[in-house]
């Protein structure tokens, strides 16, 4: 299929309006078969569920061309058994897990013209998502949802790809989006929105939160996972019931001790020690791996040792074998890549 007529190469990250879209209707109990549409909008009462009680859920994902000219997603199975978690913490249906991937799979097949190619930098981001739509004035769930995909064409997250960004320690707590008394899962970012924008007011990248109860631990940022490497090359990431359990940084745990013979430690990780580590990166599904230069603490600087520059040999080492992985430079551990055209 001819691909679109797009500068690939400069897409920033941000919502181009591909030809098609999956949605299904859930009612009476049950979903229905979905179908490809081609209209981008979505009509809603005023007092659907979603907008009175935000009973919605989401997820993300990437659709790659290979290196042989195939185009493949990486493990969306996990993507749907988040989806599933937090659908079932939201006392929302649970779209099937086999349905979801097959969903997936008819979207990035019906929009095949908009997967950027293979060496341009670019992927195609699918954005699954559920809510309640029929009217809810009481609080208590709703009984109709639509599931939806949509995908759009992206460039790197982050300005400047690996280039190391600066961070600061944010005075504000997320109030728990992901984690213990909330969804374990990537759904609701609205909670850290004001934190984010104050942020990149006052110059800096993304935040770093601390675990709020006592404000001594590593967890994460607004987006993305923590990933340190320490001076002897062991892999270090937080751990913590509060931390979005992201499939980036559960492969690349895989990655550094399978593939990149490193140690691996998923332990709480005290602010007190990241001044210690000789790389720093955030990890997710969009950024991939993004290198952390400078982390401010209230005025202080805290500099990692691998230079604000570029990406350290051990995040990049990483971040190569990862991608390569992705787009079949690189044979995966079985599963890994989805293979849709």
């Amino acid at each position: 299929m001819e691909k679109k007529n797009l500068d690939w190469a400069n897409l920033g990250f941000g919502y181009t309006v591909a030809d098609y879209r999956y949605v299904s209707n859930y009612k009476d109990g049950k979903w229905d078969d979905g179908a490809i549409i081609t209209d981008p909008n979505v009509v809603l009462n005023e007092c659907a569920g979603v907008f009175q009680y935000a009973q919605t859920v989401f997820e993300g994902l990437k659709a790659y061309t290979t290196e042989d000219g195939h185009i493949v997603c990486f493990r969306p199975d996990l993507n749907a058994e988040r989806m599933k978690s937090s659908c079932e913490r939201l006392e929302m249906p649970v779209f099937p897990v086999e349905r979801f991937i097959d969903a997936v799979e008819k979207v990035v097949k019906a929009n095949e013209a908009w997967v950027p190619p293979y060496g341009s930098g670019a992927t195609l981001y699918i954005r699954p998502y559920m809510m309640g739509t029929n009217p809810v004035i009481g609080v208590k769930p709703a009984s109709e949802y639509q599931f939806r995909i949509l995908v759009t064409p992206v460039g790197p997250y982050f300005k400047g790809g690996a280039k190391p960004i600066t961070i600061r320690v944010s005075d504000f707590d997320r109030a728990a989006p992901h984690g213990t008394g909330h969804i374990k899962a990537g759904l609701n970012y609205a909670m850290s929105l004001h934190a984010i924008v104050d942020a990149h007011e006052q110059g800096y990248d993304e935040n770093m939160y601390l675990d709020p109860g006592t404000r001594t631990y590593v967890e994460e940022t607004g987006g993305a996972n923590f990933i340190f490497i320490t001076k002897d090359g062991k892999f270090v990431t937080p751990k913590s019931d509060s931390i979005l359990p992201s499939i980036t940084r559960r492969s690349l745990m895989v990655v550094a001790e399978k593939y990149c013979g490193m140690t691996v430690e998923h332990r709480p990780v005290k602010f007190s020690e990241v001044g210690d580590f000789a790389e720093c990166g955030l990890c997710g599904t969009a950024a991939v791996i993004s290198p952390v230069g400078k982390i401010v603490d209230h005025g202080k600087e805290i500099c990692i040792p691998s230079g604000m520059d570029e990406m350290g040999p051990g995040l990049k080492k990483l971040y190569d074998t990862l991608t390569g992985i992705q787009m079949g430079r690189i044979e995966g551990p079985e599963g890994w890549v989805k293979v849709i055209a």
